[in-house]
C-alpha cells in the first residue's frame, strides 16, 4: 500500500511539474509583452534583457491610446463582435436543434455535408464573397463582417450545439409536444435554457475569432473611420515606425476583453467542451 501511495504521489508531482512548465511556456509571451510595454526606450533592446523595467513607464498605455483613434476602432470592433457573436450563436442553436431533435429524411446526410464545409479553405470563398458584397454596395461598411454570421452560425458551432442537445433527454420534447407546445416554444423555453455551457463555449470561440479577425476587415474596410482594432493596430505600427513599447501597450489593452471573457466564462467553457462529445 505504501509503495502504491508513493507511486501515486510521485505521479501527481510529475504531472504538476509538467503542467507548471507548460503554463510558464504559454505565459512567457504575455510576460514579455507586459515587460516591453512598461520599458523606457533605453531598455527596449538592452542586453542582457531587463525583465523588470526601471522605472516602469505606466504612461505608455495612455500614450498608446492617444496616439491613434483607439476609441473609434474599439467602437467598431465592439459593434462587429457583439452582433457577429449573437448571430453565430443564435443561428447555430436553431440549426442544431433541427439536426438533433427533429426527425426528417436525409438528416444525417445533410449534417455530414454541413461538417464537410469545414474542409473548404476560406480562400476558396473569399473572392466570390467579395464580388457579391461589392455588387450590393457593402464594401467599406461593417455589414460584410456582421450579416453572414446570421446564416447558420458556422459548421463548428452547429456541431457543438447538436452534440450538446443530444445529451438532453428526448422525453422533454415528447412531453412538451403532448401538451401542445410548438417546436419553437420547446426550443426557446426548454432546450435553450439548459444550454448555457455550450452557449458560453460557442460565444467564446466566436468572440475570439471575430475580435481578433484581421483578414476580413483588411478585405472589406478601406476608410480609417471604419477600421477595427486589428487593422487599427497595423496602421498604428506603420504610423509609429514600430515603437515597440507603445505597440505592446496597445496590444495588451486590446487583449483585456478576451482575458476578462474567458475568466468569467471558463467554468461554462470547460463544461460545454466536456459534454459536447458525450453522445454521438
Amino acid at each position: 500500500m505504501r509503495s502504491l501511495k508513493a507511486a501515486r504521489t510521485s505521479y501527481a508531482v510529475t504531472v504538476y511539474v509538467l503542467l507548471t512548465i507548460g503554463s510558464l511556456a504559454f505565459l512567457f509571451p504575455l510576460v514579455w509583452m507586459l515587460s516591453t510595454a512598461l520599458k523606457p526606450d533605453s531598455q527596449l533592446f538592452a542586453y542582457p534583457p531587463q525583465w523588470l523595467p526601471r522605472p516602469p513607464m505606466w504612461g505608455n498605455f495612455k500614450a498608446a491610446i492617444e496616439y491613434f483613434p483607439f476609441w473609434a476602432y474599439f467602437r467598431n470592433s465592439t459593434i462587429v463582435t457583439v452582433l457577429a457573436v449573437f448571430g453565430q450563436v443564435f443561428s447555430a442553436a436553431i440549426v442544431a436543434y433541427g439536426f438533433a431533435k427533429l426527425r426528417w429524411p436525409g438528416r444525417e446526410v445533410v449534417f455530414f455535408l454541413v461538417l464537410a464545409t469545414l474542409m473548404i479553405p476560406s480562400q476558396v470563398t473569399m473572392i466570390p464573397q467579395f464580388v457579391i458584397f461589392t455588387r450590393i454596395g457593402w464594401v467599406d461598411t461593417l455589414l460584410p463582417l456582421i450579416v453572414p454570421s446570421f446564416f447558420g452560425g458556422g459548421a463548428f458551432n452547429v456541431f457543438l450545439f447538436r452534440q450538446y442537445y443530444r445529451t438532453i433527454p428526448r422525453e422533454y420534447n415528447d412531453a412538451a409536444r403532448i401538451d401542445g407546445a410548438s417546436h419553437w416554444r420547446i426550443f426557446w423555453q426548454i432546450i435553450l435554457p439548459q444550454s448555457k455551457p455550450v452557449i458560453a463555449t460557442a460565444s467564446i470561440f466566436a468572440f475570439l475569432w471575430t475580435w481578433n479577425d484581421f483578414m476580413g476587415p483588411v478585405i472589406y474596410l478601406h476608410s480609417p473611420k471604419n477600421f477595427t482594432l486589428p487593422i487599427g493596430l497595423r496602421a498604428f505600427q506603420q504610423q509609429t515606425g514600430t515603437e515597440w513599447d507603445l505597440l505592446m501597450a496597445a496590444s495588451l489593452i486590446v487583449m483585456i476583453p478576451v482575458i476578462l471573457l474567458f475568466f468569467f466564462l471558463q467554468r461554462y467553457f470547460v463544461q460545454g467542451m466536456a459534454m459536447s462529445g458525450l453522445n454521438r
